[in-house]
């Protein structure tokens, strides 16, 4: 792979995604998204790049074509007299878009060894090039522009993919190779505390986008007012060496502890620990093998696990209203993908914290619409709206996430089998 026009890592400040509201700003995001996408893939050989570990994660290959034809797509082709230099790629990179026709099957991805790794950065070259131009010479209406930033938006969602897929497929390999070489740093986490939340109204939500400036996907809207009892919320997440009592006090072999499809989960899949634990002391990361940190947040939790983590611990997981009605406020602040850690660490403080990167946190809401709920129209209304099923509510972002990329409102979501994300958990509890 050509090193040369990625060798730039790094991410763009968190607050560069206000600049989206402004053509100009538009269009320094934009390069600088792209950019960090490449960078991502800088290190990666392209038979690291075209490998796929299981069905439900893609190739980096796949992940910079998708985002690449995205905006082909979505953004360029409507345009007059406009073509894809690539038509024929159409159903390759296609990821669940009914509406525009056929798709590759997703589990199929790794056998698509042509187009090549080069043919893929030059694809993203042109698209680049032309979309670049077409922003700087102010094309594009408002519709076009909001267009521009959800693709941003859908992109930094791949970087986050592009980490946690990549990672699996590596953890596959018997050598368990490294990533990068910056092994995670020991961290410190202070004791759990619990935080008191009197019984409230509180508005949940964000206002629809674009008719209000600041970006939100649409599942994250409309804003609305929600019910929440007292309760009381973790002041940080349940760290490795917590979790790690779980698992002494025979936590998978205890179906009381278990949901019915969780303990069926555990006994089909002879689980005994978390995804990428190699053994009780140590375990794969980004970094390849190293140390479990008893204070940093467990990782890479089912929400099966999770929730039965915290019924063994006397408590339950909080309702994603709970959560956003205690980040409400705070400032989006954390161990996010910008610091170049990828794993997450502890925190030796007092009071609520780590709300924000380091792990997304399960929550118990089942992901579903709010009232009101209108999903984008045309065959971008797919994006969202569709997958409000079997699925639960994850909140925060992670040490794999771009800073900029996430807000309280920022809802996630993933079947609750999923282990490869960053996720760990928060406990909650009801008053005594």
């Amino acid at each position: 792979m050509d090193h040369d026009a990625v060798a730039r890592r790094g991410f763009s400040d968190p607050h560069d995604a206000a600049a989206g509201a402004e053509p100009h700003g538009l269009v320094e995001r934009f390069h600088a998204v792209r950019r960090q996408t490449l960078a991502l893939a800088a290190p990666l050989s392209a038979e690291d790049a075209a490998v796929q570990s299981m069905p439900d994660a893609s190739p980096v290959k796949w992940h910079l074509a998708h985002t690449t034809w995205f905006f082909d797509r979505f953004v360029l082709q409507p345009l007059a007299g406009a073509r894809s230099p690539h038509p024929e790629w159409d159903a390759l990179f296609n990821s669940y878009y009914e509406s525009v026709g056929p798709r590759h099957p997703r589990p199929q991805r790794g056998l698509l060894t042509r187009p090549s790794l080069d043919e893929v950065l030059g694809y993203r070259a042109a698209i680049d090039a032309r979309l670049g131009d077409a922003l700087a010479r102010g094309t594009f209406d408002r519709d076009g522009l909001r267009i521009v930033e959800l693709g941003l938006q859908h992109e930094q969602q791949h970087q986050e993919l592009i980490l946690t897929d990549l990672k699996h497929a590596f953890s596959l390999n018997p050598l368990l190779p490294a990533y990068h070489v910056h092994a995670p740093p020991r961290s410190l986490a202070g004791p759990l505390e619990w935080i008191g939340f009197d019984e409230a109204v509180v508005e949940i939500g964000a206002p629809v986008w674009p008719a209000h400036d600041a970006f939100a996907f649409d599942l994250e809207s409309p804003r609305h007012r929600v019910l929440t009892g007292a309760f009381a919320l973790a002041s940080r997440p349940v760290t490795a060496g917590e979790y790690r009592q779980f698992i002494a006090d025979g936590g998978y072999r205890t179906h009381a502890h278990w949901l019915s499809e969780g303990w069926a989960w555990v006994q089909a899949g002879q689980r005994a620990r978390p995804l990428h634990w190699i053994d009780d002391a140590h375990h794969f990361t980004l970094a390849g093998a190293q140390p479990i940190d008893p204070d940093a947040p467990v990782v890479h939790l089912s929400y099966y696990e999770a929730d039965a983590y915290a019924r063994w611990a006397g408590a339950r997981l909080p309702t994603e209203f709970e959560w956003e009605r205690a980040a409400a406020g705070q400032p989006v602040r954390g161990n996010f993908a910008d610091a170049g850690h990828l794993h997450p660490r502890g925190s030796d403080g007092t009071g609520l914290r780590q709300l924000f990167g380091d792990v997304w946190e399960w929550t118990s809401s089942a992901y579903g619409a709010y009232p009101g709920f209108r999903p984008m129209p045309g065959a971008l209304g797919e994006y969202n709206g569709k997958f409000m099923c079997s699925q639960q509510v994850l909140r925060g972002g992670s040490c794999a996430t771009p800073a900029s990329h996430v807000r309280a409102t920022y809802r996630n979501f993933f079947p609750p089998s999923a282990q490869w994300q960053f996720a760990g958990l928060r406990l909650a509890k009801d008053p005594a």
